[in-house]
């Protein structure tokens, strides 16, 4: 087991830089370079380093949706339209106990299907419901914790950034993936929202009740918001259909969104540009990853390290469901040292061929990994999403976010055992797509 040794031995180096605070695509790209150099000799580290990841990276043609389906969201998150789906969602829950929280939740799941950014929905529906719920009276322990998990919401219902990526990682069909988070992703919603309302029961000074709106107004405020359920309903209507696949899809919705916004008189110039700076920004820390993540996984396979654990793990006479538990667990504390993105790309190419291996559905378990995504975006200490609330409302303190997150972490472990209990919420729609 010597090869095999080193190639375990580079992952706890792996895990040292990124405790000591380098970017986890620099951690990998270093400990993959030096690794080959160590084990292939440095003129082989540097042809690796110079030409396999890019000429793999750029040769993935999934790669090119990323950047359009992140500029379609920048677009529409810079045009103001969340104004009009959060008072939407107000005006049609607000009324309930803890309505303005559900409503949160709601305009997260619109906002966060257009954006597929959990950053941004969380950001920006926080900007606008944060102030709606002091105003009322909301404990900011309810508040802040929806609006932190309500955010999450934009990594699982499609079009989502998570799903191409899990797509290019694993060469499963992007277009399906994005059916598959579907439902769960309505089950997420509709379990958020119950947690809310159980809760607000349980606990009334939580929230006040809301104002009534009349059904005049509710309808009224459902025509503000039909450039996102036109531009939805194109993009997955399309790639369901089999009208167009999901990088034609990024094409036209970020083209769609660019129409309607100017025709809205939405977009200007500088909206504009601002979208396309923080479209190459955020492609780049994507890209930046995926080159890293190719490198390590590389050297891990010329180690045999990757076949070792494959076969190590596929070899353990134990039940096949705890042994996804298990996996999911060690998911959920990687969670909690490294962001979504590394977390995936540093254990696909061992735990996805042990998923197939077991006779599971790629496309079940990228749901899976998904939700375990949302799951790593509110658990401390990374928790992103909690410190992007936390620059939302500075005035409350971080231990208070995370205690407001613990009923709505509790609800994501529930999804994760109906798509564990209930495998055809994640494969129903792939199954039934034309084209396919």
């Amino acid at each position: 087991m010597g090869n095999e040794f080193l190639g375990l031995i580079s992952v706890f180096v792996l895990m040292a830089c990124v405790a000591l605070g380098i970017p986890i695509a620099f951690s990998m790209l270093l400990t993959g370079f030096l690794g080959y150099a160590y084990f292939a000799g440095f003129d082989t580290a540097i042809s690796q380093l110079l030409l396999v990841g890019w000429h793999e990276s750029a040769e993935n043609f999934v790669m090119v949706c990323i950047p359009l389906y992140i500029l379609m969201g920048f677009i529409v998150s810079n045009s103001g339209i969340a104004k009009d789906l959060y008072a939407a969602a107000y005006k049609w829950f607000g009324h309930w106990k803890g309505g303005l929280a559900i409503a949160t939740v709601f305009a997260c799941a619109g906002f966060g299907a257009i954006t597929g950014s959990s950053a941004a929905t969380a950001s920006t529906i926080g900007s606008l419901a944060k102030p709606q719920m002091d105003r009322y009276g909301y404990d900011s322990k309810l508040s802040t914790g929806c609006l932190a998990a309500s955010g999450t919401l934009g990594v699982l219902i499609p079009p989502s950034l998570v799903f191409v990526f899990y797509g290019a990682m694993t060469e499963e069909s992007v277009g399906q993936l994005f059916m598959a988070g579907v439902i769960p992703g309505i089950v997420t919603v509709l379990v958020f929202a119950g947690v809310i309302y159980f809760w607000c029961l349980w606990n009334k000074k939580l929230s006040p009740t809301g104002p009534t709106f009349s059904w005049v107004e509710r309808w009224k405020s459902v025509k503000a918001v039909w450039p996102i359920l036109l531009l939805f309903l194109s993009v997955i209507g399309g790639i369901y259909a089999g009208v167009f696949t999901p990088t034609e899809g990024a094409g036209i919705g970020s083209s769609m969104a660019l129409l309607l916004t100017v025709l809205m008189k939405r977009m200007t110039k500088g909206l504009f540009l601002k979208a396309l700076r923080e479209t190459v920004r955020l492609t780049a820390m994507i890209l930046a990853i995926v080159y890293g993540g190719i490198l390590y996984s590389r050297f891990l396979a010329l180690t045999g390290a990757t076949e070792y654990l494959v076969n190590l793990l596929l070899g353990m006479e134990v039940n096949k469901y705890l042994l996804v538990i298990a996996l999911l667990a060690i998911y959920l504390i990687l969670g909690m040292i490294l962001d979504v993105y590394g977390m995936l790309v540093l254990t696909l190419p061992i735990v996805f061929p042990v998923i197939i291996g077991l006779g599971f559905s790629g496309i079940w378990f990228g749901v899976i990994c998904v939700v375990m995504a949302e799951v790593a975006l509110i658990t401390p200490p990374v928790g992103v999403n909690v410190f992007v609330i936390s620059g939302v409302a500075p005035d409350v303190p971080l231990e208070k976010i995370f205690k407001g997150i613990s009923p709505f972490f509790l609800g994501e472990l529930i999804v994760i055992a109906f798509c564990i209990a209930f495998p055809w919420m994640a494969t129903w729609l792939p199954e039934t797509m034309l084209g396919r």
